[in-house]
């Protein structure tokens, strides 16, 4: 080592390699250093997107699940493949959604509520009735339509013995309703087909026309009792156990006055929740009724999705209610959600069926639901007739 004229020193041959390599591993460290953060960065980032991915909702029928339950549903709906299903059963996972011991197995939760949604947004008595879940395969409401008696008392006077109330149970069955639905397998082979919302859209379609049709006019035989079904008498001579109606004093059609008699039939307890119920063709000739100084009887909704109103009551246009007619009974008052009760089991089961109707599969879909009247003074009549 030697000293330069400008009074450094001057490194020999190896010093300046030892330094060289010195230097070039003290950068090649820095260099992986940062190298190594950005692989641990983009990981990080990959798993977050993947815990995205599992809880993101399928689209167009996509094979990302919005959860493994969805996506082995998805898989059964499509090619008939429940190994994704049976496996959940064995981890112990959704259990309660995915497989049914009776056969068949149970919608995934997104579907099932995009049915339930459907149902409820229909123009059915379920729209204004009382709806409960039930586990079980009936519910039973129990009615006290008599006062407990009372009276005035004294402080030194006797206390007479009152009177006992009365309770009434009336048990409404759940039946079956079913829907069967078919597509081709070329169509479920297509990864950008739909088939949950297809499904969704084909059942949800049946139940709401048969729901419909049997709360308003069902027997209740293997099906829900509709509140027409039951016996009706002149609402002046109205007991328990039968719907009361008012005549509308023309026959065949309808007068103010009678919408009138009817809205002050109900009692005053029912009628702050009053809602009319008739189908299109009673709308049309109700729409043109007018009161003694000329105002209509019927108004508009003020904001999209109100309902229309007559009197000041809304009206839900259901078209299983009977056409105008002589003595018919076209138009219903009351308060439905205390006159009417829909019991359902809050499970809906497919099972599918790619035998019975080649090429196409069939899905066999099923729900449980029962409703019929469960107070009788809660719902009166209007009877298009003069008696």
């Amino acid at each position: 080592m030697s000293k330069t004229e400008t009074g450094g020193t001057e490194l020999s041959p190896a010093e300046e390699v030892r330094q060289a390599v010195t230097g070039f591993v003290t950068d090649f460290k820095g260099f992986r250093g940062e190298i190594e953060m950005k692989l641990q960065q983009t990981e990080e980032r990959v798993t977050m997107l993947d815990r995205k991915m599992t809880v993101r909702t399928p689209l167009a029928g996509g094979v990302e699940a919005a959860a493994p339950h969805q996506k082995a549903f998805n898989a059964y709906l499509r090619n008939g493949d429940d190994d994704g299903l049976r496996g959940l059963e064995l981890e112990g996972k959704s259990l309660s959604t995915a497989v049914n011991s009776d056969g068949g197995y149970l919608v995934d939760p997104q579907t099932s509520e995009t049915v339930q949604s459907v149902l409820n947004a229909t123009a059915s008595i379920r729209a204004i009735a009382s709806v409960v879940r039930v586990e079980a395969t009936s519910f039973d409401v129990l009615v006290d339509h008599t006062d407990v008696g009372a009276g005035w008392a004294t402080e030194a006077g006797p206390q007479a013995e009152t009177d006992t109330p009365q309770i009434d149970r009336i048990t409404i069955p759940l039946h079956e309703l079913s829907a069967l639905p078919k597509a081709s397998q070329r169509l479920l082979d297509d990864s950008a087909f739909d088939i949950e919302g297809w499904l969704a859209g084909r059942i949800a379609n049946k139940f709401a026309r048969a729901e419909a049709q049997a709360f308003i006019n069902g027997d209740g035989v293997d099906k829900p009792r509709g509140f027409l079904t039951h016996a009706t008498v002149d609402n002046d001579l109205w007991d328990w156990g039968n719907l009361g109606y008012v005549p509308s004093g023309v026959d065949g059609s309808v007068t103010a006055d009678a919408i009138i008699e009817l809205v002050y039939a109900l009692g005053a307890q029912y009628r702050a929740n009053g809602s009319f119920v008739m189908n299109s063709k009673t709308t049309a000739l109700v729409r043109k009724l007018k009161d003694a100084d000329g105002r209509f009887l019927w108004s508009d909704g003020l904001a999209a999705g109100e309902p229309a109103q007559l009197m000041g009551y809304p009206v839900l246009v259901a078209e299983d209610m009977p056409d105008p007619g002589s003595d018919s009974i076209s138009i219903a008052f009351g308060d439905f959600a205390a006159g009417y009760t829909v019991a359902e089991r809050p499970d809906l089961r497919i099972l599918r069926d790619p035998f019975s109707a080649k090429p196409h599969v069939l899905f066999y879909a099923t729900k449980r639901v029962g409703g019929d009247v469960s107070d009788f003074a809660a719902i009166k009549l209007l009877k298009f007739g003069t008696a």
